[in-house]
């Protein structure tokens, strides 16, 4: 598919979208839709193990929502129709998406720009990325899963600290948070990122999606955890794919799996 606002690309079994709305990368209803809509033709590639989203090589990951949207819509913020409902929409479908989604983060990740790496299943960052939730400052808060990703992720209570004060948090604090699991120089940020990438794309395709159904489920569904995962276990259990795991153990070789 063709976009204005994003550059996609397949590597080996890799899908980058790199966000691409100078200057800052504002997150505006067009790109939300599109970054959707990308989620989408990924997921159903089947030659496409695992998504990437970066900001690119500037100093913006994504700086947020689009600010004069957000004054436009404030008498109906989360209309159907409007830029807010989209972020809603998009951010859930990263969520949900069946392969590993991985943000990497080369710049500011501000507001929305948070929410969008919270959305992602994984996050890696460069030295120079830089996390907030600066919407009190606006008088609103955010309104993209910040107040449950953010305590999801962090724990309550740098969570809330970080909610209340608006303040930005540097790469360093991020990784000592566990906003972020990997910490790499700007330079070393995409092949880094591959490289995760490929490694993930050599497990199981089935065990993967179900580790990424039952992380959503307890969120959801807490105290079905327990017969979420058994359940999850025994689909694992009767495919292919656990069979050959298994007997290459057994017989010392590398698996290949197939997703079956």
């Amino acid at each position: 598919m063709n976009y204005q606002f994003l550059i996609t690309e397949k590597v080996d079994s890799s899908f980058w979208i790199t966000l691409n709305r100078p200057k800052a990368n504002a997150l505006s209803k067009e790109i939300l839709i599109e970054i959707y809509n990308a989620v989408e033709e990924a997921e159903r590639d089947p030659e496409v193990k695992v998504l990437l989203i970066t900001g690119g090589e500037g100093r913006f990951f994504a700086a947020g929502a689009d600010i004069p949207t957000i004054a436009q819509d404030l008498q109906d913020p989360m209309g159907e129709d409007k830029m807010l409902a989209q972020g809603i929409r998009t951010m859930n479908r990263i969520e949900r998406c069946s392969k590993p989604v991985i943000a990497v983060v080369n710049g500011y990740a501000l507001g929305g720009g948070c929410e969008l790496a919270l959305a992602c299943h994984i996050r890696i960052a460069s030295t120079n990325a830089v996390f907030g939730q600066p919407e009190i400052n606006l008088g609103i808060i955010p309104g993209w899963g910040g107040t449950y990703r953010l305590p999801r992720v962090i724990g309550e209570g740098r969570a809330m600290e970080i909610l209340l004060t608006g303040r930005n948090v540097s790469a360093e604090e991020a990784l000592q948070f566990g906003l972020i699991s990997k910490l790499v120089a700007p330079e070393e940020l995409k092949a880094s990122a591959q490289e995760l990438a490929n490694l993930l794309s050599q497990k199981p395709p089935v065990a993967l999606k179900e580790l990424l159904n039952l992380y959503l489920l307890r969120a959801t569904e807490p105290h079905n955890s327990p017969q979420n995962e058994k359940l999850a276990f025994e689909r694992c259990a009767k495919t292919e794919d656990a069979h050959e795991g298994v007997s290459a153990f057994l017989e010392k070789r590398q698996p290949q799996f197939r997703g079956v």
